[in-house]
């Protein structure tokens, strides 16, 4: 659901998967307490798992340790067997048992995969062929559940074996699970707080009910307009709840504020209300307009999951804008406001008037130390990398990251990389000479400090060449002809048994075959510039072999890069089409072009912190600046709106900062504490894609507030071309 028909990775993954077989996976990896899986028991407990493992939804092979088809010679015949054969009548024997742990010992298809070099755990690796329809997610629950219920049972009957389940499927079943989890837990937590914080600051029931009211009916209305033109729910979609719950509840604020300002200043409940509106109607559509235009650029992204997500939330942004400037009024009308808590209103008005003395008493010193700070904090941000760990997006107290961390430390990681080979002509692969360029590359790729395992049909060949020379070590080499060579693989193939095939390795008429190289949890920067080494080795060692790479890991990898590169893109087209509407907005070239620096500052600060402590930058983070920039643009433009409307009325500057502050400052606070608040809940989630995006997104919102406070009335205060030197002295003797 990533990619778009046309990508080209995609294309190259369906191709490489049509020509061998697909590798969608289930690793059940067994652990004795013993920390030997070379005994009897342990190799009857790999035994009973692999035959269950063919009982696997859509299962189509399962290799272990003990149905690993061992080659020898007997004269002049080739015997193929499995290392225990499942229709043995007698128990495994102990001299079995270290038969088995010679060969495996000895062998490169099973040490660093199948079975842990120390022989402290094995794995039964099930591939899975999961139909391409619209019921893949309901497929993968299955498989999964299907396979824990076998993890149960083992551990169950063998409770000194534990059992850990990691591999393509249980990843994708994880992020769903984690996904859902959050959107029944956290998320409607996060929504209670913020209800919550909205009783307590607003002081009353009605309004927040008024603010709820707002709220469904913008994500119901978006929700329900994505049902009607078929836009599936994906971990990117499945988040428009809570980003449209965002920006209503701000827009909800300030129309709710203002009326209460009005109120406490003697206006009647109907005055108040079209006050309200006809203070806030510009900036509450300046700030919906401008949030809309940041998400209709995620239409640059090569993501469709973004796409949808971007376009959804421009229409909820929208929406929450027409209901906070209609049903919200109409609301406010009807319901009960309290004329008595109008003093409590005043008196946090009058704090923010104090706030707004102490800052104009200081801003002198205030603007160089924030200037400083910000120069320093956003300098940071290059030290943040693009790099997509997937196992990363779990905490480490879920299974499935547990599976994965233990499968990496002694197995072989999670990462993996298909490379084509194609010969261009059949039986092809037969040829000494490409069979000893594929050995060189596999002795090459090898030796890559981050590469656990290779799978090549040159060891293959080279342990048959052995076996047809009477089981001599130093046969143990590649074929010297290539009709010796195709014998070698024809009579291998016709020995082995259903679902053990070596169609997963070689195509049908012969002439490509297929290397799978298994690597630890890399992230997607080091996928990539490994793509570019294996190459870059083809282009000077065997430039007659073509060569094509794919696998899960690498289309993410790209995709990542991609999708950064056209956010990039779409961000600078964003900011030129924001700038534009602020400068019209605000009837102002100078004041809009002034609204750039708290508009672009908050995320350059939150990504450049985000540097400092974690560094990289996933697929989760890529919608947070479009996030945020509704949040800080409702900050700055109400701030900016309610100063320009006092210097328009000729008011100075001190004044106009007082009157900017007082009408509007405790809005922005309880604005933000609101949000904030509920993204920090957020960032409670054990899942990365959630929790990095709300922590992230809190750390922008209140530096958002922190510049809106502090820097943007200093810088104001000394660059305001209207400020007169005269005005200084008139608001101190005034004051």
């Amino acid at each position: 659901m990533f990619f778009a028909p046309d990508n080209k990775q995609l294309a190259t993954f369906e191709q490489m998967e049509a020509r061998f077989s697909k590798n969608d996976n289930v690793s059940i990896i067994i652990v004795p307490q013993s920390a030997n899986v070379y005994t009897p028991e342990s190799l009857a407990i790999i035994q009973e798992v692999t035959e269950a493992a063919w009982q696997i939804p859509f299962s189509t092979r399962v290799d272990s340790l003990t149905n690993f088809q061992h080659t020898e010679a007997e004269q002049d015949d080739l015997l193929v067997r499995p290392l225990v054969d499942e229709f043995q009548e007698h128990e495994i024997s102990v001299q079995q048992a270290k038969q088995i742990e010679q060969i495996a010992l000895n062998e490169p298809s099973l040490i660093n995969r199948i079975v842990a070099p120390d022989g402290s755990a094995s794995m039964v690796n099930v591939t899975v062929h999961l139909p391409d329809d619209l019921q893949k997610t309901a497929n993968i629950i299955q498989v999964a559940e299907f396979a824990r219920g076998l993890k149960s049972k083992i551990e169950k009957k063998y409770s000194d074996h534990k059992v850990y389940l990691s591999g393509i499927v249980m990843l994708n079943n994880s992020l769903f699970e984690e996904a859902l989890k959050d959107i029944f837990t956290l998320v409607p937590v996060m929504f209670l707080l913020i209800m919550v914080l909205l009783v307590i600051l607003l002081r009353s029931l009605w309004l927040t009910l008024a603010t709820v009211t707002v709220i469904t009916f913008a994500v119901f209305s978006t929700m329900g307009f994505a049902g009607w033109i078929a836009i599936q729910l994906t971990i990117a979609t499945i988040s428009v709840p809570t980003v449209v719950m965002t920006l209503a509840v701000a827009d909800s604020v300030h129309v709710i504020v203002s009326t209460q300002y009005f109120l406490a200043q003697g206006k009647d409940k109907t005055s108040a209300i079209l006050a309200a509106l006809k203070s806030n109607l510009s900036p509450i559509f300046i700030t919906s307009a401008t949030t809309a235009v940041g998400f209709l650029t995620f239409n640059f992204s090569d993501v469709p999951p973004l796409v949808d997500l971007g376009n959804l939330v421009a229409l909820g942004v929208m929406l929450a804008f027409i209901f906070s400037v209609t049903v919200l009024p109409s609301l406010l009308y009807f319901i009960p406001i309290d004329s008595a808590k109008s003093s409590q209103v005043r008196q946090q008005n009058l704090w923010m008037q104090k706030y707004a003395q102490w800052v104009i008493k200081h801003y002198r010193h205030l603007l160089p130390v924030t200037s400083i700070g910000i120069l320093a904090l956003s300098g940071l941000i290059f030290l943040n990398r693009i790099n997509d760990v997937p196992t990363d997006y779990f905490d480490k107290n879920i299974k499935f990251r547990q599976a994965a961390d233990f499968s990496d430390e002694h197995l072989t990681g999670m990462t993996m990389l298909g490379v084509a080979l194609d010969t261009g002509t059949g039986g092809g692969i037969n040829s000494p000479n490409f069979l000893a360029k594929v050995e060189q590359f596999a002795i090459w790729i090898r030796k890559q400090h981050d590469v656990d395992h290779v799978e090549t049909l040159s060891d293959t060949y080279k342990r048959l060449n052995k076996n047809m020379h009477g089981d001599l070590d130093e046969y143990y080499r590649l074929p010297e002809s290539q009709p010796l060579a195709a014998q070698f693989l024809l009579l291998y193939e016709m020995s082995l048994p259903y679902g053990l095939d070596l169609n997963n390795q070689l195509n049908i008429d012969k002439s490509s075959i297929r290397l799978t190289i298994a690597m630890d949890n890399l992230g997607s920067s080091r996928i990539l510039e490994l793509e570019s080494m294996i190459h870059q080795w083809f282009k000077t060692n065997a430039p007659e072999v073509e060569v094509t790479t794919s696998s899960p890991s690498l289309m993410f990898a790209h995709i990542g890069q991609a999708n950064m590169q056209s956010m990039l893109v779409g961000s600078v087209l964003a900011l030129v089409l924001i700038s534009v509407l602020l400068i019209f907005a605000l009837k102002s070239i100078r004041y809009g072009c002034i609204s750039l620096i708290p508009n672009l500052v908050p995320a350059a600060i939150g990504f450049g912190i985000w540097g400092l402590f974690h560094g990289q930058i996933n697929l989760g983070l890529s919608v947070v600046t479009s996030l945020c920039l509704g949040i800080v643009v409702d900050d700055t433009v109400h701030f900016l709106k309610k100063y320009k409307l006092a210097r328009d009325q000729g008011n100075n500057a001190q004044q106009a900062v007082e009157f900017a502050f007082a009408s509007v400052g405790r809005a922005l606070w309880i604005t933000t504490l609101v949000l904030a608040s509920g993204f920090f809940v957020l960032a409670q989630s054990d899942f990365a894609l959630n929790g990095d995006m709300g922590l992230l997104t809190a750390l922008i919102i209140v530096i958002a507030l922190v510049v809106d406070f502090i820097f943007l009335p200093a810088f104001l205060l000394l660059f305001d071309k209207k400020h007169a030197a005269s005005e200084v002295s008139d608001y101190a003797t005034n004051k």
